[in-house]
């Protein structure tokens, strides 16, 4: 899809999609996404971020459809990352723009990534303004959501927020608004990018939000750097994000595990089961055949995380260490954990796994279950109490 589509009066998505990409550093993207940019046609021509480098003809071809791109007077970089800005320098070789607006981090995150001490940048701190003629644009910075440099452009006349990488999702669809999808669907993706990528930052968005709603501004539309613009009901995706990062839990268990010959995979059912006889909602995730991101995905709203792995080489499987150091580099709050294992002659990974979620600082309240070669009936019964124990702590915290 090369085509610009106009999402207000004289404003434009012009933007590229990526139908093909399935890994975002570590986040499986399997439906694709989306580099969006956006093009306002006023007395001063502006266009709000570039795309990734590959897609550079892709955003050219769409900015044609609208504008010739030698007519764009203003260029503004809402966040450096690659992926919004790896077309810049043909970009600006292409519109020669009077102005290079960019957020104080923003400069230094240029000069650090594209060496151009040529380029006609205007630094706008936070709260600063500039008229492009009939519309205002208000700057605000959004220090480590979700990288040093970011920050939103508010349009106040058209009332449209652009939010740099708040509140996107990895989805790449024909449709540009969030009423032309399943509202399930959507929401679903945003929960997985905020899951994988903003779920260490929530603290900081918790303050963003917070300032937001203290600068009563007027939100339209909210337009994302990824994916699918907000248009109905916009302020939903922020009710979301205030749920998210307070990282309130729901009664369910994750029981996240990788087996070699099955016998971890057992103990996982029967833990399930216990959770199950207790009234409590459980998550089976096999890292044979579930994503990390997916996992993680499921992992923000648990109350609880079992995590399971055979031993080899006196180690957990290393599927399971790739899930646990990828956890805790996302830093997951208030969640209740054990471990559970088999192993052949020597048995270390369940006190591995248990020593990791305490390092998550995670509310490890069973030992764990270690059980050697294919569990018996008294193995299987330990799995069983596991669950419950885990299920009862689940209900005592409401």
């Amino acid at each position: 899809m090369r085509i610009s589509v106009e999402i207000k009066d004289d404003i434009f998505w012009v933007g590229a999609l990526d139908w093909s990409v399935r890994d975002f550093h570590g986040y499986s993207t399997m439906k694709g996404t989306t580099y969006n940019a956006y093009l306002v046609k006023d007395d001063k021509v502006t266009l709000f971020d570039t795309v990734k480098k590959p897609f550079k003809g892709d955003l050219l071809h769409c900015i044609y459809k609208v504008v010739e791109p030698s007519k764009i007077d203003y260029l503004v970089v809402n966040h450096v990352e690659p992926d919004h800005s790896g077309a810049l320098p043909e970009i600006m070789e292409a519109i020669k723009p009077e102005k290079l607006f960019c957020s104080p981090r923003g400069k230094k995150a240029l000069l650090e990534h594209y060496h151009r001490e040529d380029w006609p940048y205007e630094v706008v701190p936070s709260g600063s303004e500039i008229s492009l003629g009939k519309r205002t644009v208000q700057f605000l910075e959004t220090r480590m959501v979700h990288w040093p440099d970011s920050m939103f452009s508010y349009l106040k006349e058209d009332r449209v927020l652009i939010s740099s990488d708040a509140f996107g999702q990895h989805w790449a669809t024909t449709e540009r608004f969030n009423d032309e999808v399943p509202g399930g669907e959507l929401m679903q993706h945003a929960a997985k990018y905020y899951a994988n990528i903003l779920l260490p930052y929530s603290g900081l968005i918790q303050k963003l939000i917070a300032e937001v709603q203290k600068m009563d501004l007027k939100i339209d539309m909210i337009c994302p750097d990824h994916g699918l613009i907000w248009r109905e009901n916009p302020l939903q995706i922020v009710a979301a994000y205030d749920a998210w990062t307070r990282q309130i839990s729901k009664r369910k268990a994750v029981i996240v595990f990788d087996s070699m010959w099955n016998s971890t995979a057992t103990m996982a059912k029967a833990i399930c089961d216990g959770l199950a006889e207790e009234g409590v909602a459980a998550k089976m995730m096999d890292l044979r055949v579930d994503h990390r991101s997916d996992v993680m995905t499921e992992v923000m709203d648990a109350r609880a995380v079992i995590a399971g792995s055979s031993t080899l080489n006196n180690n957990m499987l290393p599927r399971m260490a790739d899930m646990l150091t990828y956890m805790k580099g996302l830093r997951p709050q208030n969640k209740i954990a054990a471990a559970f294992g088999s192993f052949g002659w020597s048995g270390e990974s369940v006190r591995m796994i248990t020593k990791t979620l305490e390092e998550m600082k995670f509310k490890v309240i069973n030992p764990g279950v270690s059980l050697q070669y294919v569990p018996a009936h008294e193995g299987l019964r330990q799995c069983v109490e596991l669950g419950r124990d885990i299920a009862r702590a689940v209900k005592a915290e409401g």
